[in-house]
């Protein structure tokens, strides 16, 4: 237990022994012996009373709250750990599994002969396709179904996923694009006229930087004439459509369900909860957080935390919605009157 705290940055707490082992990870409620959980609020003390792990990483505010069988790493971020201690447990699970576990090219996949693989290291499982012009790098595994489309870049130890497809796109290294996700297809560009509506070539790419994690079904569009442009780090959920042109920053957090509309610029370090809507052409500032199922309708300054439809400074939105609520319920004023 001492190795695991240290390699999550945690401290063994004084009061426990750090030569206990540990084999498995489980959520708060129903941890057993031999499992490591933790926990981050005092909304679920309460279960700390029955606590049959063997370890738990907690803040040390919660240490004496713990039974004392169970050894104690106390840290200030027990997410941050256990998120930690949890890769080293299961290493494999970082990425998707591998319908062939093994590095191989399979006979049942179509590889074109002008595409080039830095290694054999390379794996290309059934039914994949790979069009003419790609390059892959070592390392990287295309799951069975999984279709490259001409002159696509990937880069190393990356993972693309169960029936997800690539066009005009440029990959770093470890990214990993999980089952279904559509990166490089058209945008949504079309001039009206009073005979219909005229379509606007679609001529960019797709830029994907290094470590980035693309969530199922998700679709990215490639530019119109610019490139779309997903930052490094950035972890994108299941579910999301990003238009053509959009460019988003290093290390974002997109929930799923969020749509964001084309030639939107996201800066670095921003957070979109699940169901946000970004209108077009806006500017959203570096570290911002747009709280869940809210409607961004204007540029956000950067380190701002927003919220509602429309989007607004969330003490302006909280302070909106308990007015609404007040007057729906008829509650009284500090005068004494009723909201009517």
């Amino acid at each position: 237990m001492s190795d695991l705290a240290i390699a999550c940055g945690a401290e063994v707490a004084k009061s426990t022994s750090g030569e206990a082992i540990v084999t498995g990870v489980a959520p708060l409620s129903r941890a057993a012996t031999g499992d490591l959980t933790y926990i981050t609020s005092k909304v679920h003390v309460d279960w700390l009373a029955d606590l049959q792990a063997t370890a738990i990483i907690c803040h040390p505010r919660f240490e004496a709250l713990v039974p004392a069988q169970c050894c104690v790493l106390l840290t200030k971020q027990p997410q941050l750990a256990f998120a930690m201690a949890a890769q080293i447990l299961y290493p494999d699970a970082l990425v998707p599994d591998a319908f062939d576990s093994q590095r191989t090219m399979s006979p049942q996949a179509v590889v074109h002969p002008a595409a080039h693989l830095e290694d054999d290291t390379v794996t290309i499982e059934a039914g994949a396709v790979i069009a003419e012009g790609v390059q892959i790098g070592s390392g990287t595994r295309i799951s069975a179904g999984a279709v490259i489309g001409r002159k696509c870049r990937i880069g190393r130890a990356c993972v693309i996923s169960p029936g997800a497809t690539l066009q005009h796109a440029l990959i770093g290294d470890r990214v990993v694009i999980h089952p279904g996700a559509r990166i490089g297809q058209d945008g949504f560009g079309y001039a009206p006229s009073e005979g219909g509506m005229t379509k606007i070539v679609q001529i960019g790419r797709v830029i994907i930087q290094d470590d980035v994690e693309i969530g199922a079904n998700t679709a990215i569009d490639r530019g119109a004439l610019d490139d779309t442009v997903i930052g490094e780090g950035t972890k994108i959920d299941n579910l999301v459509q990003i238009g053509h042109n959009v460019h988003i920053g290093r290390h974002c957090v997109i929930v799923s369900q969020v749509g964001i509309s084309g030639s939107v610029t996201i800066g670095n370090g921003v957070m979109l909860g699940g169901n946000v809507g970004v209108n077009g052409h806006l500017k959203i500032g570096d570290g911002a957080q747009i709280a869940g199922m809210s409607a961004v309708a204007g540029d956000v300054p950067a380190g701002a935390r927003w919220g509602g439809i429309p989007a607004r400074p969330m003490r302006a939105f909280l302070k909106d919605m308990a007015e609404m609520n007040a007057r729906a319920f008829g509650r009284k004023d500090k005068k004494g009157s009723a909201d009517g």
